[in-house]
């Protein structure tokens, strides 16, 4: 199976078939490198994820996916992990045209869109109950199963990534699903339903519903016959989602925002740290939620690490997608002037470092040039609010106690980097951090789809990733028996 380079199939899909929105409404998407319009998608209503909704119920009460067993599930699920692995190039270029990422990290992330589902492949039939000891003459089995018809409503960063990160792990677990894509970026998970599709994948299993959040996101996170809700977006866009759901008494993993400090101690191996750090922001254009984009650095140490910093920062560039330089545009004009607008006002004296913007650069791309800023107070607005673009600030301290409360001192909690050589310093910071993932002398991990991910305070709850995320997906069934004389 194969799919072509050029812009997908601009329908829904729903019970396996690629279908109109109801009312006929379409929104344009565009190209965050150029301003140009890409593709024109459904603006879906409520309506069309009635639809969605009916098609995933009916598919899991009556259809094939839940009936199949979990080795069947996992070779399907491991199927399509080889069908994206087949079609990386293709699938690359959707997504940096989409999101504006350059080339390079676009094939990345499609290299671990396949690994979930390699890797919930894998993991299907390996994951099951237990049994309690109890009284004497009763058997006690606790019976795992799928929640039923869950919904997913993703963010535009990662489209491809997401798609793969939530779905494969309720397919795995026997669900049949809806799936909302972003509205700047629906083209690769389009896509990759369309190769689900050809996989062998059951009528129902798999639906998708392309439209604005307000509108289709709304609708799906409200919607009665949904069993579960996997959402990733802003905190406060999480918050209303969340709302909506408990109106039906409906689980939610929510995968939110970050002001992830990047922590560096006076021993810490700057060759080794400094390259990670400034990748740890540029990446996706600072677009990521565990982005490190707070850099706290040891009094003792600071004008040294901040020199190596601006050295590296006014080398960066940014650039057009397919030139794969350091960085590419953020994904749409609003983003941008979000970003922008945070900016302004600052004091010239505390912008330490700027890049550049590629002199081939389109003028009517959403380009912003990495920025490094410092030294600021822990409690200023950008050192404490997440800004979502490829801006670094530097924050001073004196003391491990002082890191430890600089770093928990926001409403965030995802991630954590810890640069020291002292064992028993990592060990400290590791437990006293407030925060879904620690990684000391290290950042990120290759992104580890085995690795538990989720936040603390307005990061969200729930994990996602990982054998952890086979227990979000499913529910537990206490069966008693009695067998006695």
């Amino acid at each position: 199976m194969a799919i072509q380079p050029e812009i997908p199939q601009k329908q829904n899909f729903i019970n396996g078939e690629w279908c109109d929105p109801i009312e006929g409404q379409y929104m344009d998407t565009y190209c965050p490198s150029s301003g140009k319009t890409l593709a024109s998608l459904p603006a879906s209503t409520g309506n069309d994820i009635d639809q969605a909704v009916e098609a995933a119920r009916t598919a899991f009460e009556r259809g094939a996916w839940p009936n199949l067993n979990p080795v069947q599930r996992g070779r399907l699920l491991a199927g399509l992990g080889k069908a994206i692995e087949d079609n990386i190039n293709q699938l690359a270029e959707l997504e940096a045209r989409d999101t504006g990422k350059p080339l390079k990290q676009a094939n990345a992330d499609i290299v671990a869109t396949a690994r979930y589902f390699e890797f919930y492949g894998g993991a299907a039939d390996k994951f099951g109950g237990e049994t309690i000891p109890y009284l004497q003459d009763y058997q006690v089995q606790l019976v795992r199963e799928p929640l039923g018809v869950t919904g997913h409503i993703i963010s535009w960063n990662y489209p491809a990534q997401m798609f793969g990160r939530t779905l494969a792990p309720a397919l795995a677990m026997g669900n049949c699903v809806v799936f909302k894509p972003a509205e700047d970026a629906c083209l690769t998970p389009i896509a990759l339903t369309g190769l689900a599709h050809d996989a062998g994948f059951p009528n129902g299993s798999i639906n998708l519903v392309s439209g604005i959040g307000e509108e289709a996101g709304s609708a799906l996170a409200s919607h009665q016959d949904i069993n579960f809700l996997s959402f990733t977006g802003s905190s406060e866009v999480g918050s209303t989602v969340q709302a909506q759901a408990s109106k039906n008494h409906i689980s939610c993993t929510l995968e939110l925002g970050g002001k992830s400090p990047q922590i560096v101690f006076n021993d810490a191996d700057l060759k080794m740290a400094l390259p990670i750090i400034v990748n740890a922001i540029i990446q996706n254009a600072g677009q990521t939620c565990s982005a490190g984009s707070r850099i706290l650095i040891q009094e003792s140490i600071y004008d040294e690490v901040v020199g190596k910093l601006q050295s590296r920062f006014s080398k960066l560039v940014a650039g057009p997608y397919d030139q794969n330089h350091d960085l590419g545009p953020l994904i749409s004009l609003q983003q941008k002037e979000r970003v922008t607008n945070y900016l302004k006002g600052v004091n010239e004296d505390l912008i330490l470092a700027r890049g550049e913007i590629a002199s081939s650069a389109s003028s009517s791309g959403y380009y912003f040039p990495p920025t490094l800023i410092g030294p600021l107070d822990p409690d200023d607005k950008l050192a404490r609010e997440e800004i979502f673009g490829p801006v670094l600030v530097c924050i001073k301290f004196k003391d491990e106690a002082e890191a430890i409360n600089i770093a928990n001192g926001t409403r965030y909690g995802l991630i954590s980097g810890v640069w020291t050589r002292d064992g028993s310093r990592q060990i400290r910071l590791s437990r006293k951090l407030n925060c879904g993932q620690v990684f000391i002398n290290c950042y990120g991990a290759g992104g580890g789809v085995e690795l538990p991910f989720g936040g603390t305070k307005m990061s969200g709850h729930g994990r996602e990733k990982g054998m952890e995320a086979l227990k979000e997906f499913s529910q537990i069934k206490t069966v008693v028996q009695y067998y006695g004389e």
